[in-house]
């Protein structure tokens, strides 16, 4: 199973920016999907996820009301929109597909079985 992340990159605080992150090898409609992300010295995470067939999502606090998840099962592809982005936001993305199939929305990355290589976004002031 692979999982590739793309859309990291530099941005102000106040801008958008669209994380997407391409899933092979498994059949991706049948499990939920997450983001994570990390910062040196902390704990990777939960960000968002999305249940298998896109109707479910749910949003860490921190972000809730300013990203999005979505998926496109016919593209196998998870996409993580973010708006408003804060400084705080600044940290290395990883999505992350769940190990078992079913539609509950993990939050605890030890759910996840396979992970992308990251991509990182930073928030200037």
């Amino acid at each position: 199973v692979q999982l590739q992340a793309s859309g990291g990159g530099l941005v102000q605080a106040g801008g958008s920016l669209r994380l997407s992150c391409a899933v092979s090898g498994r059949t991706f409609s049948s499990y939920v999907m997450g983001w994570f992300r990390e910062t040196p010295g902390k704990e990777r995470e939960f960000v968002s996820g999305v249940s298998p067939d896109g109707s479910d999502t749910y949003h860490a606090d921190s972000v809730k009301g300013r990203f999005t998840i979505s998926r496109d099962n016919a593209k196998n592809t998870v996409y993580l929109q973010m708006n408003s982005l804060k400084v705080e936001d600044t940290a290395v993305y990883y999505c992350a597909m769940r190990r078992s199939d079913g539609f509950a929305i993990a939050t605890l990355k030890s759910y996840y079985a396979y992970w992308g290589q990251g991509t990182l976004v930073t928030v200037s002031s």
